[in-house]
């Protein structure tokens, strides 16, 4: 399936080439072979600010993973918009995957993304997919040599060098597209919508909350990347500046003061059941009944393999799952870990004009997703991400709206509830036309959720509410 799929795309691809289509300012068809984790097939909006492309982005990749393939799948499907001409990548199977998706030559493969800038710039924009500490250096080289950006989040783990990118940004006028990427929702654009013009009456509070999924926090904050936050960046921000972002986009007003606590309780050696051993396959005594179990987990029809780089014949897969969980951090036992990453996080919010709002970010949920109370002087609303009910304080009526409406109307899901795609689509249109008005996620406005990001955990160390100076 996924051969078919590949191959499917890269004849649109040349025949969009060939042909010399330009896709219109209202006409995106639906990807033949792109689906967002639901199994949707991705369409973009039809926006009225867009402009026809007399020719594509040109833009270099840094960091072949997952995100940077996410967002360098775009090309694949919209070649006529976006065409990825380089690639910097350690890991030799992602460069040469990407490098072999992309038609990206030898000359522009690059190890590392200090390789990158010491060629003359040959490109519009840099995509950087990097791990988090290395946000910094490629987004200020960029700036320096006069590319857009589009950076994944978060910007960086230190607050200096978040201001320090938004400093050089302005300095030089560059377009910095942060990968906030919620903003870009069908559900949460209009559940924005909804608590800006009115519906409900005055915003007075709101309760959001982002369940991980317990297997996802073993996956990623346990055993993954992103388990030391010495090493990448605290869970609030690694994670819930998503959460952060949309809460101060969708109220509309500055955020003032922040109270944060949490803590890792669960996944510590204290917790290690009797007969456990430092990896599931050594002989634990309890892997078939424990949750964590890795081989339960990561097995070749799980989605979690992804991280393994698996071969192209489905065939290998089993040994090389095995060889994975016997020498990497995921076949390691969850509890015997240098994980320090929260497994339970709460925040407290003051807004301007004494809107407050509670955030709760939870390891353990059967299930992902957001889950979100607004509370307002004339109604209440109450959504989960594939739906929301808007009740009415004036009539004691509701009205129940389900996501997948949004998404046959004008919209169809890419990952996060829709908005990969849509952010490259605004993001380029942004380039084309040296305009940053028409991203909603620039980096001045992106910024104020890190700053809240760093006095939380400041005020969860130090036991103190924080003012938030942007």
């Amino acid at each position: 399936m996924g051969q078919q799929q590949t191959n499917s795309s890269f004849s649109r691809r040349e025949a969009l080439k060939m042909m010399g289509v330009a896709i219109g300012v209202t006409f995106f068809p639906f990807s033949s072979w792109a689906t967002d984790e639901l199994g949707y097939p991705i369409i973009l909006p039809d926006n009225q600010k867009y402009v026809r492309f007399n020719k594509p982005i040109a833009a270099i990749t840094c960091g072949a993973g997952a995100r940077g393939n996410v967002y360098g799948n775009y090309a694949v499907e919209y070649p006529e918009q976006l065409n990825i001409v380089g690639v910097a990548e350690p890991i030799p199977i992602r460069i040469e995957r990407y490098s072999t998706k992309h038609n990206i030559p030898n000359e522009n493969q690059f190890v590392t993304w200090e390789h990158v800038f010491e060629k003359p710039k040959f490109a519009d924009a840099i995509i950087i997919t990097t791990p988090d500490a290395l946000h910094y250096g490629p987004c200020m080289e960029a700036l320096k040599l006069g590319y857009d950006v589009l950076l994944e989040k978060p910007i960086s783990p230190s607050e200096k060098e978040c201001r320090d990118i938004l400093k050089l940004t302005k300095e030089t006028g560059r377009i910095v597209a942060v990968c906030h990427v919620l903003r870009y929702a069908p559900y949460f654009i209009k559940l924005r919508e909804l608590m800006q013009e009115g519906d409900i009456g005055e915003i007075i509070s709101i309760q959001h909350m982002e369940p991980i999924q317990h297997i996802h926090m073993s996956h990623s904050y346990v055993r993954g990347n992103w388990h030391n936050s010495k090493e990448c960046t605290p869970i609030i921000l690694a994670k819930s500046c998503h959460d952060l972002d949309i809460l101060r986009w969708m109220i509309g007003k500055p955020s003032q003061k922040i109270q944060a606590f949490g803590d890792l309780t669960w996944f510590t050696n204290e917790n290690a059941p009797e007969g456990w051993t430092a990896r599931c396959k050594d002989g634990c005594k309890v892997r078939r009944k424990c949750p964590y179990e890795a081989e339960k987990i990561y097995n070749a029809k799980s989605g979690w393999t992804y991280v393994f780089d698996l071969p192209d014949d489905p065939k290998a897969y089993p040994k090389a799952i095995r060889t994975a969980l016997e020498t990497t951090n995921y076949g390691r036992c969850v509890y015997d870990m240098d994980n320090d990453q929260c497994d339970h996080y709460i925040a407290n919010i003051l807004f301007h004009d004494n809107v407050t709002s509670s955030f709760s970010m939870e390891a353990f949920t059967p299930w992902g997703g957001r889950r979100t109370r607004v509370m307002g002087s004339m109604g209440f609303i109450e959504g989960d991400m594939r739906k929301f009910t808007i009740y009415d304080f004036h009539n004691g009526n509701s009205e129940t709206l389900e996501a997948s409406e949004l998404n046959t109307k004008k919209y169809r899901n890419s990952g996060h509830g829709g908005g990969d795609w849509r952010l490259v689509a605004d993001w380029l249109q942004a380039i084309y036309q040296q305009d940053p008005g028409l991203l909603t996620s620039t980096i001045d406005q992106s910024i104020e959720s890190h700053i809240m990001g760093f006095m939380a955990e400041k005020s969860r160390k130090n036991g103190t509410v924080e003012r938030i100076m942007i």
